[in-house]
Formats: C-alpha cells, structure tokens, sequence
C-alpha cells in the first residue's frame, strides 16, 4: 500500500489533497478527510462519497484504516461500522464454527440414501431440522427427506429444486404439494432447514436459517400422519422404502425429527447451534442410520451464526492506536466528533475519478453554465466542496438555486459526470446545518429548490445516464434517500407556522402535516397528483386508530411526512420488459406453480413508489399503513403477474445502496389495475410484479407433441404421394407445376426434419446442423408458398413477363433467400443461434425475428393475393349468373356469389401458408393451439387433395393413361383369323363415336359353341395424335360385315 504516490500494486497515483490523504489497496482505496464528525454524519458523509466506514467484521478494513493513520501521524481512533445495524452492539453469543460429522451424498451416485432406525408412532404433529450444504453442480429436482408409512407413501417430503439461482423448497404433507417458495442461495454454503406440521388444523411452516419463510394451514391433511413408516434422507419414496427417483447431492448433518410443532424461537436456537427443550424422537447419531454403500460419513465444519445483539449505548469505533496484528474496537457515544476514514471500492474509485477528469477537461454544457452562473467559485468544474464538513445553510442554499436554475435554462439531457456531481449534492445537502435563526419560508425555498434538483434528476429521459454511472451509484434510490434525510433534517422549520407543506413537481410531491392529536385525527391519508384528475390511485394513510393508540400513549402532536415518486418504474426497469429488480434472501419472491402451468421469469418495480415517515417529539415512530397502487408494468405476451408488496431497506445489503423486502407486508386485495396493500412499519413502499409466462399443461404438451407427429406424418406421406403423381403420370409442364414441385420438395424436407429433431436434441452440434436446416426449409416453404401467391397474381393481373425470366426470377426468391437469410443469422448470431432446450430457433433473443419475420412477410403478400383472386372470382360469378339466369331470384345468385367467394378461400388458404395467422393468438388460447397445429401439420394433407385429388390436370393424365392401356389391350374371343384380300370392302366405312370407353365386341357365337368374332385394335393416324381406331369383324350369314369404330381420347388431353 502506499499514500498519496505509486502503489507497488501498480495502481497509478491519485489526486491526494490537504483536504484527504489516500491508500490503494488491490480491492478498496482509503480516504481520510482532514475533519471530525460524529457517527451519523460520518456515516452520511461516506454514503455520498460513495463508500462506507470500516467495517468491524472485516480484517482488511482494520489493517488499511491502521496503516494510513499510521503513515498521516495520527493516533486518533475512527468511526466503524459492525455488520449490524449502528444501533446495536457486540453479540451476547458471537459467531462461531463447529466441527460435525456429516454425510455426503455424491454426485456420481443416483441410489444414496440414509435410513433412520426408529420405529415412529402416529404424529399428531411434527418437526423436522436438519442443516444441509447443497452440491452447487446438482440442477436437478432432489428430495431432503421423505416420510413413507405402509398405507401411504407421500406422508412427508421436503422436496427441492433450482431456480433463479437459488433453492426452492417445497412441503409436500399426505400428499399435499405446497408451492416452491421458500428458498435460500445457492452458494455451496450450509443452510439449516426446519419444517412444522400440525395435524388439529392442518397449519404448515418452512423456515431457512431460522428465519419462517413459508407456511399456512389446509384442512385438507389427515389429523395425524400414519405409524410404522420408514424415513430416509436423501430420497423420495414411491413405494413403501424403495423406487427412489430425486436421489439429493450434498451434505447433510444435524438431522432432528421431534413429535410436536417446534416454536419460532426454538428454531432460531436450533439454527444457532443451541439445545432446546423438548425431547426427540431421533437425535442426529450417525450409529442409528442404515447408510446406503455411496454414502460416506465425513467430517464438516458448520458456521453457527449466534443469537441477535442485544441493544447498546453507543456506536463502533476503531482505536488508532491498537496494534496492527491486533486491531481493537471500542464503543463510545455516537454524538462525540471522530476523524473519518472512508473505504471505496478500487473500480468504483478509478470510475468516479475518470468523470471527474472529464469534466475537468472538458465541462459539459450543465457544468459551463453553472460555473458561469456561480462567477468562478466553481473552478475546476467540482460542485460539491472536498472537506468533509458539514455544509451550511447558505452554502447549501445557494448551490441548489443555481443548480435548479441551470437545469431549467439548459437545453438536453445531463451528461453522466452531471448526474453524479448531483447525487453528491443532494447528499450533502440533505445533511444541511441550520443554524437555528432560519425563518419557515428560507426552509421552505431550501426544499423546494431541493426537490426540484431531485425531480429533474429521477426524469425518465435522464434513464441512460443512471444506468452509465452504475458502477459509482447504486441506482435513483439515492435520491430517495437523501430526500427522506432532507425532510428530517427540517422538519422543525418546515412546519414552525402552520399546520402542512406540499411541495409538487412533475416526478415527485412531497406533503408534510402536522397533526395536534387532541383534535380530529381522522384525515391523514396521501394521494398522488393523479387524484387530482379523478383517479384515486397511489395512496397512502395511517390508520385512525394507530393514532388513537398514539394519543393515549401520551403524544400530543406528531408529523405526518409522505411522498409520491411517480418515475423510477422505467429507472428501475432499465435492463428490459422483464429485468429483476435487487433482490436478497429477505424477500419472498420466487414462488412456482406446482401445476406447471407457469414460469417464473423474474420481478419488476410495478408501480410509483409511495412513502410515509411518522415524526413524534423529532424522533421517527414506526408505524402500520395501508396503501393503494396502480400496476404501471405491461406485460408482454404470454406472461401474468402475481403482485407483491414490498419496500425498500437502505440497510440490507448496504454496499449495494440497500434492497428490496417484504416483511412486516401483505396484500390485502388485487384487481386487474391496482393492488392494496398493508404494511407493521412506514418507510419507502411499491408493488413488484412477479412475472410468469404462461405454460401449457404436461397432459397438453403431451397432446399436442402428439398431434404434431401424427399430421406432420400424413403430411409428408401426402406430400411424397402428390410429387410422385405429379412425375408418374406425366403431367404436362408448366411454370405452375414446377413451382407446386418445389414447395412440395421444401416442405416435405421441412416436416422430415421436424419429425426427426427429438432425436437430435442430445447432441449439441447435431441439433444446431438441425435447426439450420429446418431454419432453411422451412424458410424455404415459405418463400415458395410467396411464389405461389406471386405466380397466382399473375394469372388474376396481366404480368408481361417471358416465362424464362419469371422462373429465374421465382428460384432466386424461393431458394436463393433462405439461403442468405439462413446464412447471415449464423454468421450475426452464432452463439445465440440455437434454443438451449429444443433443435430449433431461440426465441428469447432477436434470433427468432430472422424465421417470424419474413414469414408475417409472406403471410402479408399472400394475404393480398387471396383478397385479389375472391374479388375476381365473385365478379365473375356475378356476371355469369346474369348472363344464365337473369331472372333467377335473389337467394339463388347470393349463394352462387357467396360459393364463389369460399371456394377460393377454402382451397388456397393452405396452399398460400395462411393458415399460419392462427400462430400469432396461440399463446391467448388452448384452442387456438390445437386449431393452429391441426391445421399447419396437416398441411400437406391439404395440398395433396388440392394438388392431386382435385386437379384436372392430374386427373386427366390418370385417365389418359387407364385409356391407353384398354385401348392396347388385345382381347381375343375366338381362334386366330387373318385378313383374307378379297374379303376386304375397297372403301369401307368408317363411323366415328365420340367418347368410347372400351372398344366394342360381339357376344354372339357359331353354331359350334365357340366364339365367332375377333376385335383388333389400331391407331389411327388420320384423327388427333393420340386418336385410336376399333375394328369389331361379326361373322353373318352370308358375307362378313367389318365395322370401324373411332375413340376420342378425353376432353382436355
């Protein structure tokens, strides 16, 4: 480490000032302000410099903070923190770790299993504790322990499974499947788990760390659980002690089953490590364990995390002069002044200084017009002063003005070393010294200017510039922060005359009331500006009789300080749609649905965020509160949301700027807009919005996998059949049958492939050698089915094209597109190419827009196309009908004209890929899945039937050929004769018969029984080229008669 000049870490020297002096450590830089603070502003202080105070728990804080006082030449001790909150002081039981002995369940092994030794009774109720250290490579569903009796498997299960990052634990009791909602995170570390069950009114608990996270109660469980039963850990137990299928991977110590329900404060001793009272049926011995050959006993060591702190006097500090191998912390009255050292991480540091050197350099627009405004006691482009002393009201007043004033005279967005210097004003500011003669009206300017400054900042268009500083800031709920600071700060001189203050802007209203509580104490609810304009959402009161209760407590008179903060939805929200918001293991947000109908995606702020402070004799009182919000989120497709009351807790995670929670908070009521809430405590209050995307049933996915393969099947079997048809039967050529050829060829390949895909989804580079392919078939199709369209349109309009130039034309659409449409996505989007779960496009990226958009392309045209043709056709049929039967009535020519419009509807909606529209609306309905696979699947089907079956010229061509082979057949009905010379007529007459279908033959025979007449058949080259001449030759009585009968082939051949 080194002060103020070249670090051998190789951190380069900083801007050490008499106002601080600097130490570089690899992680963390060591700021000591040349001032004397007490604890509170000292902690304020650090939070605007965004750092913190040394930290009690931490040995790297203690060494750096002994070694720059050391190297300044001071001795004087410094304010810390403890990881506590301030308030409290050392434990009565201190953290600790233990040595236990453990058993492991490995990975490799799916047949681990510990069973317990002991014969149990009937339970009437019952607890399960057990510490757990889950294996951070397992992702798949396991079971902790599972209960079976001979009557009945599922009697207890503590079942377990991934998501989010975190374990979700579920109850399952005598077969009742509680929701995944309790969980903890999944860092390989131990975790003690405790489950409640108690038979009289079916009431439930899971606690984790010995903390309750879930529970209920369900008259639908039994009132005692059956005797006799074996209880396994590491297992489920389909049957009676075997069939394991969700084998646990992890450690497990610790394991306790009591036959009672344990309270929460014997929990929390269990979790500490501590003995309770109250007699087990099974004590953790590993001697009483029947131990499967896998699992093997080793030896762990557990952290046991203590009872809670109790209360003190006083406010950590850290004795400068202590030795450095053994620092020394001490309490001492948090009101005395100490020097200040301010810990800061070495990224967000090097961050913070690279704006500011920016700004020196070059000042943005909002910077050059403040210096200008504050005649050059701004140089260097700083807004807020170095030293670490508290501003003063002059001070504070003065650089808010001008700050507001330049906001509202300059032109564009903030630039993100502007944000920052304001964050750090707003900071400072808020921690203002009054100095005790300010009038009611310089305090109100303060605030106002103040809050106006916080509202430009929190504007949604400033959005970029948070999400550019993220590094230094921890988000706009700095803003908050500072505002509550501030209106703590003066809240005597805010309500010195009269009785309320709002102060309204376009982000933000603040209103402070004060309340004499001998007087009516009935108003003392909030409502956002929205009110104003007839809504009466986002609003937030006290209840009237937690006033009563204040007033008979002996208060006299309190403070009522709310604010709306209608703009930090799309602040928060700035990663997406669907971004988690900051989330700890104290907030209850990942529930999933047992039924499998929905997936958790993530949560999102859903609303304004609305707050209430309660001052009594100047100290903050913590009160219950109700509160009405409106749901600001809109979902995207496909997804619903369950909402959550929650509020935000400057003191969870700190390093952070604090996190989201829900204790002390339920819902009371939710419609489709808003949601109301109630909340034990007052502070900073919003609805997050659990996300889920609606899934289909496993019985339904089933069913419709299973259709899917059933029409693709006859499908492809309709599509091979038509190109064999339209290749066997010699059907003339044309541009219209060598465009059916191709769509015929590209999706019968299309659905091969997807017929095909399950079996290649094991495989990585097989499946995305699949889903490129079925990317190019069936963009292929689709581009087919557009020539299709394009072909159509040019029967319908007169196109003067020459054929040769229109078929190139439709090969460079039908296969040169997908091929580089195919090409260009892999090249662009190569390891986002594929779904991770299936062989096909991946659908949570843009990847799927390069298949869904030239398709709703194709859709689109195609779509025009059939408009066109129904317009024609009706036309048509108008004028026919008309010209056959003018005076036919009117029913009769509306069901020809409506005749006329279906049949072309019917017939080209599949050829065209219409039928696709319906996979817009498939995530609104079951139905409208089915109706869509049903009809897509089958596809082929339709263009076999309309292909083949009912085309004329398919038909034609069979019936030629069916003729060509009668007519060349030789039927012999008597012995062999020839043709004598004299027998021959010279001019015989010849007699043509249109439409024959088989030559004629005499059924007559001689007087011997046999047959008299021979048919002989030949061409005739005399009629069209494929004409065929009968010669029927009848025996008579005195001369032979020869008659000649010609056959037409069919009409259109």
């Amino acid at each position: 480490m080194d002060v103020g000049r070249q670090d051998p870490t190789g951190v380069p020297p900083t801007d050490a000032s008499e106002h601080r002096r600097l130490l570089h450590s690899p992680d963390a830089v060591f700021q000591l302000f040349n001032t004397s603070l007490d604890f509170w502003h000292a902690q304020r202080f650090c939070a605007v410099q965004f750092g913190r105070l040394p930290s009690e728990g931490r040995r790297t804080d203690a060494d750096g903070a002994l070694q720059l006082l050391k190297e300044s030449g001071l001795g004087t001790s410094v304010w810390a923190m403890e990881p506590s909150p301030p308030s409290l002081g050392p434990s009565a039981n201190s953290e600790k770790y233990v040595s236990v002995s453990a058993l492991n369940f490995p990975l490799e092994s799916q047949e681990g299993y510990a069973r317990l030794e002991v014969v149990f009774p009937p339970l009437e109720a019952v607890s399960v504790c057990v510490r757990v250290q889950w294996d951070r490579r397992h992702a798949k569903t396991s079971t902790v322990f599972s209960y079976a009796a001979p009557v009945f498997t599922n009697e207890l299960l503590l079942r377990a499974q991934l998501g989010g990052g975190r374990v979700l634990l579920a109850l399952i009791v005598h077969g009742q499947h509680r929701p995944f909602r309790a969980s903890f995170a999944n860092d390989g570390a131990w975790h003690h788990l405790c489950v409640t069950w108690r038979g009289s009114d079916g009431s439930w608990a899971v606690h984790v760390d010995g903390r309750r996270l879930d529970g209920g109660e369900g008259k639908d469980t039994p009132h005692q659980l059956h005797a006799g039963g074996i209880f396994v850990v590491g297992q489920d137990q389909d049957s009676f002690g075997g069939n394991f299928s969700e084998p646990f991977v992890g450690n497990v110590t610790g394991l306790g089953v009591w036959d009672e329900e344990l309270e929460e404060q014997q929990v929390l001793a269990l979790n500490a490590c501590s003995a309770v009272d109250r007699q087990p049926l099974f004590a953790w011995n590993i001697l009483d364990v029947t131990l499967h050959p896998d699992v093997k006993q080793v030896s762990a060591s557990v952290r046991c995390p203590g009872r809670q702190p109790i209360l003190t006097q006083g406010c950590w500090a850290l004795d400068g002069r202590s030795p450095p191998q053994t620092p020394h912390f001490t309490t001492l009255p948090c009101s005395r002044a100490l020097s200040v050292i301010c810990i800061t991480q070495q990224e967000r540091f090097q961050k913070m200084k690279a704006l500011r050197d920016v700004t020196r350099g070059q000042p943005s627009p909002f910077m050059h017009h403040l210096m200008q405004l504050s005649n050059g006691t701004l140089a260097g482009g700083v807004l807020v002063p170095e030293e670490a002393q508290m501003l003063t009201w002059e001070q504070g007043a003065k650089l808010l003005d001008v700050s507001q004033q330049v906001l509202e005279e300059t032109p564009g967005v903030l630039e993100p070393s502007d944000v920052l210097s304001l964050v750090q004003l707003l900071g400072r500011a808020s921690d203002v010294a009054a100095g005790g003669n300010e009038s009611r009206t310089e305090a109100v300017t303060f605030g106002r200017h103040f809050l106006a400054v916080a509202d430009k900042m929190i504007d949604p268009k400033n959005t970029p510039r948070w999400k550019e500083i993220q590094q230094v800031v921890n988000g706009p709920m700095v803003v908050v922060q500072s505002i509550d600071w501030m209106v703590t700060n003066l809240n005597p001189f805010l309500t010195a005359e009269d009785s309320g203050l709002v102060i309204h802007g376009k982000n933000i209203k603040l209103e402070v009331q004060r309340r004499n509580l001998g007087e009516d104490s009935s108003k003392t609810g909030f409502c956002s500006p929205a009110l104003e304009r007839g809504s009466r959402l986002d609003c937030i009161e006290v209840p009237t009789h937690n006033i009563k209760a204040l007033h008979e407590s002996g208060f006299q008179e309190l403070t009522l300080m709310n604010t709306w903060y209608g703009s930090l939805c799309p602040l928060l929200n700035a990663e997406g749609n669907v971004a988690l918001v900051p989330i700890t293991s104290d907030i209850d947000l990942l529930p999933a649905v047992s039924d499998g109908t929905h997936k958790y995606i993530g949560a999102v702020l859903g609303s304004s965020v609305i707050s209430s402070m309660v001052l009594a004799a100047g100290q903050p009182i913590s009160m219950a509160v109700h509160f009405h919000l409106q749901h600001r989120h809109r979902n995207p497709p496909g997804t619903v949301y369950d909402p959550v009351c929650a509020f935000w807790d400057f003191d969870l995670v700190p390093e952070a700027g604090g996190s989201w929670s829900t204790k002390g908070c339920k819902v009371i009521s939710t419609w489709r807009e808003s949601t109301s809430c109630y909340c034990n405590h007052t502070t900073n209050f919003a609805l997050l919005l659990q996300v889920y995307e609606v899934q289909r049933s496993p019985e339904s996915e089933h069913a419709l996998q299973t259709l899917t393969f059933i029409g693709c099947g006859v499908s492809l079997c309709g599509l091979t059949f038509t190109f064999i048809l339209f290749i066997a039967v010699g059907v003339p050529k044309s541009d219209r049958t060598t465009v059916h050829k191709n769509l015929i060829a590209a999706l019968g390949i299309a659905e091969l492939l997807l017929v095909c895909s399950e079996t290649a989804s094991e495989y990585q580079e097989a499946c995305l050698v699949v889903t490129a392919l079925l990317h190019l078939f069936f963009m292929a199709s689709f581009t087919w089915m557009l020539v299709e369209g394009l072909l159509l349109w040019s029967k319908v309009v007169s196109v003067n094209i020459s054929e040769d130039r229109r078929m190139k034309l439709y090969y460079a659409i039908g296969w040169g597109c997908p091929v580089v449409i195919v090409g260009l996505t892999l090249a662009l989007f190569y390891d986002k190419y594929k779904a991770n779960d299936r062989c096909w496009l991946n659908v949570q990226t843009n990847v799927i827009w390069a298949f869904a958009g030239p398709v709703l392309f194709v859709l689109a045209v195609n779509a025009v196309v059939l408009w066109r043709v129904v317009m024609v056709t009706v036309s048509s049929a108008r004028r026919r009908a008309k010209m056959l039967t003018p005076s036919s009535g009117s029913k009769v020519q509306a069901l020809d004209l409506t005749w006329a419009a279906t049949r072309p509807v019917l017939i080209l909606l599949p050829v065209l890929g219409l039928t696709w529209l319906c996979g817009v609306l498939v995530h609104l309905s079951l139905v409208l899945a089915y109706l869509f696979i049903a009809l897509n699947s089958f596809q082929g089907l339709f263009i076999f039937l309309v292909y083949a079956v009912y085309n004329s010229e398919v038909r034609t061509a069979i019936r030629r050929i069916k003729e060509k082979r009668k007519a060349l057949s030789f039927t012999n009905c008597s012995s062999p004769m020839g043709f004598m010379p004299s027998q021959r007529t010279p001019n015989p007459s010849w007699t043509h018969t249109p439409r024959v279908s088989s030559p004629e033959a005499s059924d007559t025979s001689g007087p011997g029984g046999g047959p008299t007449c021979v048919s002989l058949v030949i061409r005739n080259e005399s009629f069209r080229k494929d004409g065929v001449v009968s010669f029927s030759l009848k025996p008579a009585a005195v001369n032979q008669v020869v008659q000649l009968t010609a056959f037409k082939p069919s009409a259109g051949c």
